[in-house]
Protein backbone atom coordinates (compact mmCIF):
# COMPACT_ATOMS: atom_id res chain seq x y z
CA UNK A 1 0.00 0.00 0.00
CA UNK A 2 1.14 3.51 -0.75
CA UNK A 3 1.94 6.00 1.97
CA UNK A 4 -0.47 8.90 2.24
CA UNK A 5 -0.07 12.42 3.43
CA UNK A 6 -3.06 13.80 5.32
CA UNK A 7 -3.26 17.03 3.34
CA UNK A 8 -4.99 17.39 -0.01
CA UNK A 9 -7.75 18.98 -2.08
CA UNK A 10 -10.12 17.66 -4.74
CA UNK A 11 -13.06 19.04 -6.72
CA UNK A 12 -15.50 17.25 -9.00
CA UNK A 13 -18.51 18.73 -10.74
CA UNK A 14 -21.10 17.51 -13.20
CA UNK A 15 -24.76 17.53 -14.20
CA UNK A 16 -27.72 15.21 -13.99
CA UNK A 17 -30.82 16.16 -15.90
CA UNK A 18 -31.56 19.79 -15.12
CA UNK A 19 -29.33 19.73 -12.01
CA UNK A 20 -25.70 20.78 -11.63
CA UNK A 21 -23.62 19.58 -8.69
CA UNK A 22 -20.08 20.11 -7.38
CA UNK A 23 -18.11 18.39 -4.61
CA UNK A 24 -15.17 20.03 -2.83
CA UNK A 25 -13.00 17.98 -0.47
CA UNK A 26 -10.25 19.32 1.79
CA UNK A 27 -8.03 17.34 4.13
CA UNK A 28 -5.47 18.33 6.78
CA UNK A 29 -3.65 16.58 9.62
CA UNK A 30 -5.69 14.87 12.32
CA UNK A 31 -5.36 12.22 15.00
CA UNK A 32 -8.25 10.25 13.53
CA UNK A 33 -10.77 10.57 10.70
CA UNK A 34 -12.90 13.61 11.43
CA UNK A 35 -15.35 14.44 8.62
CA UNK A 36 -17.38 17.65 8.54
CA UNK A 37 -20.15 17.83 5.94
CA UNK A 38 -22.02 20.64 4.24
CA UNK A 39 -24.99 19.27 2.33
CA UNK A 40 -27.80 21.22 0.64
CA UNK A 41 -31.21 21.20 2.33
CA UNK A 42 -33.11 18.07 1.46
CA UNK A 43 -29.99 15.94 0.92
CA UNK A 44 -29.22 15.22 4.59
CA UNK A 45 -30.20 11.63 3.87
CA UNK A 46 -26.88 11.20 2.03
CA UNK A 47 -24.77 11.82 5.15
CA UNK A 48 -24.39 8.15 6.14
CA UNK A 49 -23.29 7.18 2.62
CA UNK A 50 -20.77 10.03 2.50
CA UNK A 51 -19.24 9.01 5.84
CA UNK A 52 -19.09 5.36 4.82
CA UNK A 53 -17.37 6.12 1.52
CA UNK A 54 -14.86 8.47 3.17
CA UNK A 55 -14.03 5.75 5.71
CA UNK A 56 -13.38 3.29 2.89
CA UNK A 57 -10.77 5.61 1.37
CA UNK A 58 -9.08 7.14 4.43
CA UNK A 59 -8.30 6.31 8.05
CA UNK A 60 -6.93 9.66 9.32
CA UNK A 61 -7.29 13.35 8.63
CA UNK A 62 -9.54 16.29 9.39
CA UNK A 63 -11.72 16.47 6.29
CA UNK A 64 -14.29 18.91 4.96
CA UNK A 65 -16.74 17.76 2.29
CA UNK A 66 -19.15 20.27 0.78
CA UNK A 67 -21.76 19.68 -1.92
CA UNK A 68 -23.36 22.46 -3.94
CA UNK A 69 -26.49 21.70 -5.96
CA UNK A 70 -28.35 24.02 -8.33
CA UNK A 71 -31.36 23.50 -10.59
CA UNK A 72 -31.27 24.53 -14.22
CA UNK A 73 -34.11 26.17 -16.13
CA UNK A 74 -37.38 24.77 -14.83
CA UNK A 75 -40.25 23.53 -16.97
CA UNK A 76 -43.65 25.20 -16.52
CA UNK A 77 -46.80 23.11 -16.52
CA UNK A 78 -50.47 24.07 -16.40
CA UNK A 79 -52.86 22.52 -13.92
CA UNK A 80 -56.64 22.67 -14.45
CA UNK A 81 -58.73 22.89 -11.29
CA UNK A 82 -61.57 20.66 -12.42
CA UNK A 83 -63.74 21.34 -9.39
CA UNK A 84 -63.49 25.10 -9.84
CA UNK A 85 -64.29 24.80 -13.56
CA UNK A 86 -67.34 22.64 -12.83
CA UNK A 87 -68.56 25.20 -10.30
CA UNK A 88 -68.21 28.03 -12.88
CA UNK A 89 -70.06 26.04 -15.55
CA UNK A 90 -72.83 25.17 -13.09
CA UNK A 91 -73.18 28.84 -12.19
CA UNK A 92 -73.46 29.76 -15.88
CA UNK A 93 -76.25 27.24 -16.32
CA UNK A 94 -78.09 28.64 -13.30
CA UNK A 95 -77.83 32.15 -14.73
CA UNK A 96 -78.66 31.06 -18.27
CA UNK A 97 -81.92 33.01 -18.38
CA UNK A 98 -80.32 36.15 -17.00
CA UNK A 99 -76.99 36.48 -18.79
CA UNK A 100 -75.76 35.77 -22.28
CA UNK A 101 -75.39 31.96 -22.52
CA UNK A 102 -72.54 32.22 -25.05
CA UNK A 103 -69.74 29.61 -24.65
CA UNK A 104 -66.93 30.58 -22.31
CA UNK A 105 -63.75 31.77 -24.04
CA UNK A 106 -60.26 30.68 -22.98
CA UNK A 107 -59.22 34.20 -22.08
CA UNK A 108 -62.28 34.43 -19.84
CA UNK A 109 -61.32 31.19 -18.07
CA UNK A 110 -57.72 32.40 -17.64
CA UNK A 111 -58.97 35.56 -15.97
CA UNK A 112 -60.85 33.59 -13.31
CA UNK A 113 -58.54 32.93 -10.39
CA UNK A 114 -58.13 29.30 -9.45
CA UNK A 115 -59.36 27.74 -12.69
CA UNK A 116 -55.95 27.29 -14.33
CA UNK A 117 -52.63 27.42 -12.43
CA UNK A 118 -49.10 27.68 -13.82
CA UNK A 119 -46.32 26.12 -11.75
CA UNK A 120 -42.84 24.67 -12.12
CA UNK A 121 -42.89 20.98 -12.87
CA UNK A 122 -41.30 18.75 -10.24
CA UNK A 123 -38.91 15.90 -10.95
CA UNK A 124 -40.33 12.48 -10.52
CA UNK A 125 -38.92 9.83 -8.22
CA UNK A 126 -36.88 8.26 -11.04
CA UNK A 127 -35.26 11.57 -11.95
CA UNK A 128 -34.42 12.31 -8.31
CA UNK A 129 -32.94 8.82 -7.85
CA UNK A 130 -30.84 9.23 -11.01
CA UNK A 131 -29.60 12.63 -9.80
CA UNK A 132 -28.65 11.26 -6.37
CA UNK A 133 -26.80 8.34 -7.99
CA UNK A 134 -24.81 10.76 -10.17
CA UNK A 135 -23.97 12.89 -7.11
CA UNK A 136 -22.69 9.83 -5.21
CA UNK A 137 -20.64 8.75 -8.25
CA UNK A 138 -19.13 12.24 -8.29
CA UNK A 139 -18.24 11.91 -4.60
CA UNK A 140 -16.47 8.60 -5.25
CA UNK A 141 -14.47 10.21 -8.06
CA UNK A 142 -13.57 13.17 -5.82
CA UNK A 143 -12.46 10.82 -3.03
CA UNK A 144 -10.25 8.96 -5.52
CA UNK A 145 -8.73 12.26 -6.68
CA UNK A 146 -8.05 13.26 -3.07
CA UNK A 147 -6.48 9.89 -2.35
CA UNK A 148 -4.22 10.22 -5.40
CA UNK A 149 -3.07 13.66 -4.28
CA UNK A 150 -2.40 12.41 -0.76
CA UNK A 151 -0.44 9.44 -2.13
CA UNK A 152 1.72 11.70 -4.32
CA UNK A 153 2.59 13.82 -1.31
CA UNK A 154 3.06 10.66 0.75
CA UNK A 155 5.65 9.40 -1.75
CA UNK A 156 7.55 12.68 -1.41
CA UNK A 157 7.40 12.44 2.38
CA UNK A 158 8.68 8.86 2.23
CA UNK A 159 11.83 10.00 0.40
CA UNK A 160 12.43 12.73 2.99
CA UNK A 161 11.89 10.32 5.89
CA UNK A 162 14.20 7.70 4.38
CA UNK A 163 16.90 10.36 4.09
CA UNK A 164 16.42 11.19 7.77
CA UNK A 165 16.62 7.48 8.69
CA UNK A 166 19.87 7.16 6.74
CA UNK A 167 21.27 10.17 8.60
CA UNK A 168 20.23 8.65 11.93
CA UNK A 169 21.92 5.39 10.96
CA UNK A 170 25.10 7.22 9.93
CA UNK A 171 25.30 9.13 13.21
CA UNK A 172 24.65 5.93 15.16
CA UNK A 173 27.55 4.22 13.40
CA UNK A 174 29.73 7.28 13.99
CA UNK A 175 29.03 7.06 17.73
CA UNK A 176 29.64 3.31 17.69
CA UNK A 177 33.04 3.74 16.00
CA UNK A 178 34.19 6.67 18.12
CA UNK A 179 37.63 5.90 19.65
CA UNK A 180 36.43 7.00 23.09
CA UNK A 181 34.30 3.84 23.25
CA UNK A 182 37.18 1.36 22.74
CA UNK A 183 38.08 -0.78 25.79
CA UNK A 184 41.65 0.54 25.72
CA UNK A 185 40.53 4.16 25.73
CA UNK A 186 38.04 3.52 28.53
CA UNK A 187 40.70 1.71 30.57
CA UNK A 188 43.23 4.49 30.03
CA UNK A 189 40.76 7.20 31.00
CA UNK A 190 39.64 5.34 34.13
CA UNK A 191 43.25 4.63 35.17
CA UNK A 192 44.10 8.31 34.89
CA UNK A 193 41.05 9.29 36.95
CA UNK A 194 41.82 6.69 39.64
CA UNK A 195 45.43 7.83 39.80
CA UNK A 196 44.32 11.41 40.35
CA UNK A 197 42.04 10.34 43.18
CA UNK A 198 44.73 8.19 44.80
CA UNK A 199 47.26 10.99 44.65
CA UNK A 200 44.78 13.34 46.25
CA UNK A 201 44.03 11.09 49.21
CA UNK A 202 45.99 8.22 50.65
CA UNK A 203 43.07 6.97 52.71
CA UNK A 204 40.99 5.73 49.76
CA UNK A 205 40.45 1.99 49.43
CA UNK A 206 42.16 1.10 46.15
CA UNK A 207 40.07 -2.05 45.55
CA UNK A 208 36.82 -0.29 46.33
CA UNK A 209 37.83 2.56 44.07
CA UNK A 210 38.51 0.22 41.18
CA UNK A 211 35.17 -1.52 41.73
CA UNK A 212 33.29 1.78 41.67
CA UNK A 213 35.18 2.85 38.55
CA UNK A 214 34.27 -0.40 36.84
CA UNK A 215 30.59 0.12 37.78
CA UNK A 216 30.62 3.65 36.39
CA UNK A 217 32.21 2.39 33.19
CA UNK A 218 29.44 -0.19 32.81
CA UNK A 219 26.73 2.45 33.32
CA UNK A 220 28.38 4.74 30.79
CA UNK A 221 28.51 2.06 28.10
CA UNK A 222 26.39 2.95 25.04
CA UNK A 223 26.09 -0.55 23.57
CA UNK A 224 22.41 -1.02 24.40
CA UNK A 225 21.41 2.40 23.10
CA UNK A 226 23.32 1.86 19.86
CA UNK A 227 21.74 -1.56 19.34
CA UNK A 228 18.26 -0.18 19.94
CA UNK A 229 18.87 2.69 17.51
CA UNK A 230 19.93 0.19 14.86
CA UNK A 231 16.80 -1.87 15.48
CA UNK A 232 14.62 1.24 15.22
CA UNK A 233 16.30 2.14 11.91
CA UNK A 234 15.39 -1.29 10.51
CA UNK A 235 11.80 -0.97 11.78
CA UNK A 236 11.38 2.53 10.30
CA UNK A 237 12.59 1.40 6.88
CA UNK A 238 10.29 -1.62 7.03
CA UNK A 239 7.25 0.56 7.82
CA UNK A 240 8.09 3.08 5.11
CA UNK A 241 8.50 0.25 2.62
CA UNK A 242 5.25 -1.44 3.62
CA UNK A 243 3.21 1.74 3.35
CA UNK A 244 -0.41 2.17 4.36
CA UNK A 245 -1.57 4.01 7.50
CA UNK A 246 1.71 3.75 9.45
CA UNK A 247 1.92 7.32 10.75
CA UNK A 248 1.15 6.40 14.36
CA UNK A 249 3.75 3.61 14.40
CA UNK A 250 6.39 5.91 12.94
CA UNK A 251 5.53 8.55 15.51
CA UNK A 252 6.13 5.97 18.25
CA UNK A 253 9.49 5.09 16.68
CA UNK A 254 10.39 8.79 16.62
CA UNK A 255 9.78 8.91 20.37
CA UNK A 256 12.01 5.86 20.85
CA UNK A 257 14.72 7.42 18.67
CA UNK A 258 14.56 10.51 20.84
CA UNK A 259 14.74 8.48 24.06
CA UNK A 260 17.95 6.73 22.96
CA UNK A 261 19.58 9.96 21.77
CA UNK A 262 18.83 11.61 25.12
CA UNK A 263 20.43 8.69 26.96
CA UNK A 264 23.51 8.81 24.72
CA UNK A 265 23.98 12.51 25.40
CA UNK A 266 23.59 12.01 29.16
CA UNK A 267 26.07 9.10 29.24
CA UNK A 268 28.61 10.58 26.86
CA UNK A 269 32.05 11.35 28.23
CA UNK A 270 33.58 12.41 24.91
CA UNK A 271 33.04 15.65 23.01
CA UNK A 272 32.70 13.88 19.65
CA UNK A 273 29.99 11.53 20.97
CA UNK A 274 28.12 14.43 22.57
CA UNK A 275 28.24 16.41 19.32
CA UNK A 276 26.94 13.41 17.34
CA UNK A 277 24.22 12.87 19.95
CA UNK A 278 23.05 16.49 19.64
CA UNK A 279 23.01 16.26 15.84
CA UNK A 280 21.08 13.01 16.22
CA UNK A 281 18.44 14.80 18.28
CA UNK A 282 18.08 17.49 15.60
CA UNK A 283 17.54 14.94 12.83
CA UNK A 284 15.07 12.97 14.96
CA UNK A 285 13.05 16.15 15.56
CA UNK A 286 12.94 16.73 11.80
CA UNK A 287 11.90 13.11 11.28
CA UNK A 288 9.09 13.36 13.82
CA UNK A 289 7.85 16.67 12.39
CA UNK A 290 7.43 15.09 8.95
CA UNK A 291 5.83 11.96 10.40
CA UNK A 292 2.99 14.13 11.75
CA UNK A 293 1.87 14.63 8.13
CA UNK A 294 1.48 10.91 7.41
CA UNK A 295 -1.78 9.00 7.62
Amino acid sequence: MALQSMTGFARREGSSGRWRWAWELRSVNGKGLDLRLRLPPGLERMENDVRRLAGEHFSRGNMQASLSLSAGESRTETVLNQEALSAVLALRDQLGGIIDPAPLQLDTLLSIRGIIEFRDSEDGDEAIAARDADVVAGLIAALSDLRQMRELEGAALARILLDHVSTIEGLTLMIERDPSRSPQEIATRLAAQVAMLMNGSGTLDRERLHAEAALLATKADLREEIDRLKAHVVAARDLLGKGGPVGRKLDFLAQEFNRESNTICSKSNAAAVTAAGIELKVVIDQFREQVQNLE
